[in-house]
């Protein structure tokens, strides 16, 4: 796999660069999918192409040619044996003002990229002091504008630690900086709402409409009571919590039940490394 190939496309036109006055880069006005490539193929792409279409209809953003758009990006995972695969959507170019102009034309990216290195068995957890802003409006959307897990992972990497935890403005958690949130208590995983802020996850999806995890408010204090905590995306699958701040956790076996059932569906998910 070349790591760097890349794709810019206004439309079905494919072009040599993404414009200076492309509404993505001046306000963060689009979307993006970062999605798992095994073996010349996406397993979670239906569920990305889904989520695209849903964001890009609450944005009021046109989405490419389904047709093209699908031979595009199957095209470019054809020969990559495991990588990932990132598809940006912006609404396109519009010059100057937050006015977006009717007449736009999407400019979307391909971009492939090779898997990101091993994380240890289970994760250190810092519990960052940078808030998601609740909005409605975009909640649940995986949009441009992630200032706020930017700054999130600029703590925990001062922390020494290998993700974040992140809560709303009222202290409520909510998700990591790049991953969905799992709770263990009773036998029961749960996961917060994600209706108020946060991004839906694909795995998230997944896991929800497989019956294996519940959609459920989760305080703060509960997570020093919980059984285990993990964290699920669609690149690394489900990874155990270690430690959150001064509480630390011995790996229960309810993790490696729900880490079996997904390489049950998605066999890229079997390494016990989740990524490797």
């Amino acid at each position: 796999m070349n790591p760097a190939a890349s794709a810019v496309f206004v439309g079905q036109v494919r072009e040599a660069s993404v414009a200076s006055s492309n509404r993505g880069l001046a306000y963060g006005d689009g979307l993006f999918e970062t999605m798992r490539v095994h073996r010349g193929g996406i397993p979670l792409w239906s569920r990305h192409l889904a989520r695209l279409r849903d964001g890009a209809g609450r944005l009021g953003i046109v989405v490419p040619e389904l047709g093209f758009l699908e031979a595009q990006v199957l095209a470019f995972a054809g020969d990559v044996d495991g990588g990932v695969l990132k598809l940006l959507l912006t609404r396109g170019d519009g010059g100057r003002g937050y006015a977006p102009p009717a007449d736009a034309v999407p400019t979307w990216t391909l971009s492939r990229h090779p898997l990101p290195p091993p994380l240890p068995g289970a994760l250190q957890l810092h519990d960052c002091a940078t808030r998601l802003a609740i909005q409605p409006a975009l909640a649940g959307l995986k949009h441009c504008n992630r200032l706020e897990q930017v700054l999130a992972r600029g703590e925990v990497e001062r922390a020494g630690c290998d993700e974040g935890l992140m809560r709303d403005m009222e202290g409520a958690p909510v998700c990591a900086t790049a991953a969905n949130l799992l709770v263990l208590q009773g036998g029961r995983w749960t996961t917060p709402a994600v209706s108020r802020c946060g991004v839906a996850g694909v795995l998230r999806g997944w896991l929800l409409d497989a019956g294996l995890v519940e959609e459920a408010p989760v305080a703060r204090e509960a997570l020093d009571d919980a059984d285990a905590l993990a964290l699920c995306n669609a690149v690394r699958g489900i990874l155990p919590v270690a430690s959150l701040g001064a509480r630390r956790w011995v790996r229960d076996a309810a993790v490696d039940r729900i880490q079996e059932r997904l390489a049950m569906a998605f066999p890229m998910f079997s390494e016990a490394g989740q990524g490797t």
